[in-house]
C-alpha cells in the first residue's frame, strides 16, 4: 500500500466530490487521513444532498452541481487540484474540468461515470433506474431515491457501514440525470489521469468504461476488489493511492 504521509514542501491540494445521494460525510475517513499527512482537502456536498437536502427542488439540476463545485475552488482560491470523483460525480466533475480545467493538475475518477459530449447520466444507468426516473419525472417529484435496499448491497457497502450509510442517504435532484452534458474535451487534456475500479460491483457501463482507460495510454488504471464505496470499504488503501496519483 503506498504511504499517504508527505513533506510539508509537497502539500497537495484534493477536491473529494460524491455520488449519487450521498454527501462530503462518505470522505470523513479518507479526508481525514490526507489531512494527517499535511495536504489540504475539500469534500463538498452538492446542492439538495446530505446536509443541504432541505434544499431539495424539481430546479436543481447537472449545471448546479457543475457550479456547486467550480465556486469552491473559486471562492477557495485553489489550484493545482487533484481533482476526484466517485460514481456519479464523475458526470458533473466533467463539466467541472470545461471550466476551470486550467486549475486541475491531476484527475481520479473511483468507479466514476465517464460521459461523452450530450450524454446524459440517464443514458449510463440501468434500465430498472431509468424507470424510477422516468417514474419520478412524470410525477413531477424533485428527487429520486434507489429501490430499496440496492445501495447498501455487499457490492456496494461493507456490511458493518451499511447501517450508516442508510441512515445518510438522501433522494438525488431527478434533474441532475435528465439533463445532457456539453463537453469539449477538458477532461482529456488532464495531464495525470487516474482511473480506480471497484471489481465486486457489477456494473457494465463501468466495465466499459474501465476498458476504454485501460487502452488509452494517458490513464492510470487501477482494480482493487472491495464494493463501490471504497473511501468507506479501503480508507486507508484509497489514501495511499490519491497522495501518488495527485
Amino acid at each position: 500500500m503506498a504511504n499517504p504521509s508527505a513533506p510539508n514542501n509537497d502539500r497537495k491540494t484534493f477536491v473529494l466530490v460524491h455520488g449519487g445521494m450521498s454527501g462530503g460525510w462518505i470522505w470523513h475517513r479518507v479526508s481525514g487521513l490526507l489531512h494527517k499527512a499535511g495536504h489540504r482537502v475539500f469534500s463538498p456536498t452538492m446542492t439538495g444532498l446530505g446536509e443541504r437536502s432541505h434544499l431539495l427542488s424539481k430546479e436543481i439540476g447537472l449545471e448546479t452541481h457543475i457550479t456547486d463545485i467550480v465556486n469552491v475552488v473559486d471562492w477557495e482560491d485553489l489550484d493545482k487540484i487533484c481533482l476526484v470523483a466517485h460514481s456519479y460525480a464523475g458526470s458533473p466533475c466533467s463539466g467541472v474540468l470545461e471550466r476551470i480545467g486550467h486549475r486541475v493538475a491531476s484527475i481520479v475518477w473511483i468507479d466514476a461515470y465517464m460521459p461523452q459530449d450530450g450524454e446524459k447520466m440517464m443514458d449510463l444507468t440501468s434500465e430498472e433506474l431509468r424507470r424510477t426516473l422516468q417514474s419520478s419525472f412524470q410525477k413531477g417529484e424533485p428527487g429520486f431515491s434507489m429501490p430499496p435496499g440496492a445501495a447498501l448491497v455487499p457490492a456496494s457497502v461493507n456490511e458493518v457501514d451499511s447501517p450508516y450509510v442508510a441512515a445518510k442517504l438522501t433522494p438525488q435532484p431527478v434533474r441532475t440525470y435528465m439533463e445532457p452534458i456539453r463537453l469539449s474535451g477538458a477532461r482529456e487534456k488532464v495531464a495525470k489521469k487516474t482511473y480506480i475500479r471497484a471489481t465486486k460491483f457489477p456494473n457494465p457501463e463501468l466495465d466499459t468504461t474501465l476498458s476504454e482507460c485501460k487502452a488509452d495510454r494517458t490513464w492510470r488504471t487501477l482494480e482493487i476488489d472491495v464494493g463501490h464505496t471504497i473511501m468507506l470499504n479501503a480508507p486507508e488503501w484509497l489514501a495511499g493511492i490519491l497522495t501518488d496519483a495527485a
